[in-house]
């Protein structure tokens, strides 16, 4: 009875299979230049490239099917159509629900903003001198100049009239030589003789040099946090800002897990780019290669650019449904055939993919 039943499974499995030789295959795409290029009714791109090399070598018909990537995604998961041929990264819970072939490619993603002017820069760097720290810190400074100017010309202007004189010339010779010892300058020209006078100029230098390292630390600060706000350069300083990617990608879910708050979702590219130029995202993050060709042939998106970080390494594979293993293996036999010849170079090079 065992025997009977695995020969009518196998018998299942092979008719399935055969089926979907047999069949005129369903493929499902989304827009995602340069590895799929729509120009009209055209379509382009390196992944359409090798498609069109695999169907041909394995003698397989088809017809393509234009579709949005979250339906593309889902009719994967239910059979709706046999292959996507999108640039899909290959993750743990993707593999659970569809078939991967073998990676032909390898990517990363990254991070486009809105480019910041040179008049914004500017801007931004003196703005961190008017922070509430920074302003009451100068005003602290002041007034231990004035303090301990005061109390040295007092210490001072009987014994050492000619350096601290009467009145109030002399109170401006008690501020100058205060800014001067407090700033270690140590110009020279003024110095106290009394014993006050000279506990006072101590106290002041040290306690001084205290204040002055306290206060340019605070400076320093301001300007940095300052900086990473209008020209971040790290990863982690996005988690807290508002960020776009696509929906349902790979990349979305790095986002959540690597605990990014504000996250927007977008159905293509060009939508979540447009969004990012006309300020309504602070970052749009994704696959390195789309990105940069978006860009690139975008005329209304010359003033964004990509920041020099890369992190989630994506690697590309073309995806089946669960029940046409047979057929994925057929596949992926045949794209590592192709991606070991010289003419798959050349492939890339001609879609400015050579360099990722």
């Amino acid at each position: 009875m065992r025997i009977l039943l695995l020969v009518i499974m196998l018998f299942i499995s092979i008719s399935a299979s055969s089926q979907v030789d047999d069949e005129k295959l369903s493929i499902g795409y989304t827009a995602a230049a340069p590895f799929i290029v729509e120009n009209g009714e055209d379509v382009a791109g390196l992944n359409v490239w090798l498609w069109k090399r695999v169907a041909s070598d394995l003698n397989i018909e088809y017809e393509m099917i234009p579709m949005e990537f979250s339906s593309m995604l889902d009719s994967l998961r239910t059979g709706g159509i046999d292959l996507s041929i999108n640039p899909l990264t290959i993750t743990s819970q993707r593999s659970k629900e569809m078939e991967f072939t073998h990676s032909f490619y390898a990517s990363n993603a990254t991070i486009a903003i809105a480019e910041v002017s040179s008049f914004d820069r500017l801007k931004s760097y003196l703005s961190g001198f008017l922070n509430v720290g920074f302003l009451s810190g100068l005003l602290i400074l002041l007034f231990i100049i004035f303090l301990f100017g005061v109390l040295g010309w007092l210490f001072e202007r009987k014994k050492n009239p000619d350096v601290f004189r009467p009145g109030r010339s002399g109170l401006w010779d008690g501020m100058w030589w205060s800014a001067v010892t407090l700033t270690t300058v140590g110009y020279g020209d003024k110095a106290p003789v009394t014993k006050f006078g000279k506990i006072t100029a101590l106290v002041l230098m040290f306690g001084g040099l205290l204040f002055i390292s306290g206060l340019t630390a605070s400076i320093a600060s301001s300007l940095t946090v300052n900086q990473l706000t209008t020209n971040p350069d790290g990863f982690n300083e996005f988690k807290g800002r508002a960020v776009g990617t696509i929906t349902n990608s790979g990349t979305e879910n790095f986002l959540s897990e690597h605990f990014f708050k504000d996250i927007h979702t977008y159905p293509n590219v060009p939508t979540g780019l447009k969004k990012l130029n006309q300020g309504n995202i602070n970052a749009f993050i994704y696959d390195e290669p789309i990105l940069k060709y978006a860009i690139q042939r975008d005329s209304t998106l010359h003033e964004l650019e990509l920041l020099p970080i890369k992190f989630d390494i994506q690697f590309y594979a073309f995806v089946l449904p669960k029940t046409h293993v047979e057929l994925e293996q057929r596949i992926t036999q045949r794209i590592l055939e192709i991606i070991e010849t010289e003419e798959w170079d050349i492939v890339l090079n001609e879609y400015g993919l050579a360099e990722f």
